[in-house]
């Protein structure tokens, strides 16, 4: 039976890419009996019928999935920030941050539009890559216009399956555009009486790109950590990892409890203060969303 991965997913149609062919295929007739739905990303086995009809039969084990977009078996994923138009927003970026940290996955933070900054707010966003990179991610300066940082974006594509994130407007078709001129995905301009951009890109497809895969999806519509408990978040934060190993309670929280080495590392300036503020901001709001049933 060939095998093969699910690289774009439109409308009931899966197109499966199998020894370098694409092979439309529809789902399991039992798939939809037991709740399964075949995501972009899946490793599947397939059977094409003496019509030349194309079925999924069989979808191996994920190592990791997301819910919108749609997506699954992911590597890293490369977090695209606009710096202006829309505004950089450090709550933004560690949102993204947390849940691609929840995933396991490696991100790569990419700052676009820099060179549309005047010198104050290029100081006050290198003080915001140099704090991201002490946490130990790694970042790209980029501009609007085609230079080095696409060549610097590109070698962390090689070899992995990558996933695109960001809010609307900040880049993200624009910067896959340059970096394969061929795609022509479409792009629009941001809004100003919103400030946000328009969802241009409608349905998920992996795209083969520098001997690796990348996700085009809708975006990242689902920003909330409903499936993320009050005693993982701290591990959502790498320096968090570190230092609340040596607190005094286990389990501890890092908010109201006492000898926290958390807090007190914020006081010393070794954790952002604003990273600190973010995770605060989180805390409070997955001990107050209301369950789901």
């Amino acid at each position: 039976m060939p095998t093969g991965k699910i690289v774009k997913s439109l409308r009931e149609l899966y197109y499966v890419q199998s020894g370098g062919s694409v092979f439309p295929c529809k789902g399991r007739g039992n798939f939809r009996k037991k709740k399964i739905t075949p995501l972009v990303g899946d490793d599947v086995e397939f059977n094409i019928d003496e019509n030349e009809e194309g079925y999924i039969l069989e979808i191996h084990k994920r190592k990791n999935e997301f819910v919108r977009p749609p997506i699954a078996n992911i590597d890293q994923a490369i977090i695209v920030a606009s710096v202006v138009e829309p505004d950089f927003k450090p709550l933004l970026l560690d949102r993204f941050l947390v849940l691609i940290e929840s995933k396991s996955l490696q991100p790569v933070i990419v700052f676009t539009k820099t060179d549309l900054l005047d010198d104050d707010k290029k100081q006050e966003i290198e003080k915001y890559k140099q704090a991201y990179e002490e946490l130990g991610y790694q970042v790209v300066m980029g501009s609007s216009k085609i230079d080095h940082s696409l060549e610097e974006v590109s070698t962390f594509l090689e070899g992995k399956t990558s996933v695109i994130a960001g809010q609307s407007g900040v880049g993200k078709s624009s910067m896959l555009n340059a970096l394969e001129p061929n795609l022509q995905l479409e792009t629009n301009q941001i809004s100003k009486s919103l400030g946000r951009g328009k969802h241009t890109t409608r349905h998920v497809e992996l795209i083969e790109m520098y001997g690796g895969l990348v996700a085009d999806t809708p975006g990242f519509s689902a920003l909330e950590f409903q499936g993320l408990e009050l005693d993982e978040l701290p591990d959502c934060f790498p320096e968090m990892r570190e230092f609340g190993e040596e607190c005094k309670f286990r389990g501890c929280l890092h908010n109201k409890e006492p000898k926290c080495a958390v807090k007190q590392a914020v006081e010393d300036g070794d954790i952002p203060r604003f990273r600190y503020e973010d995770y605060l901001h989180f805390l409070h709001e997955i001990q107050n969303r209301k369950p789901r049933y």
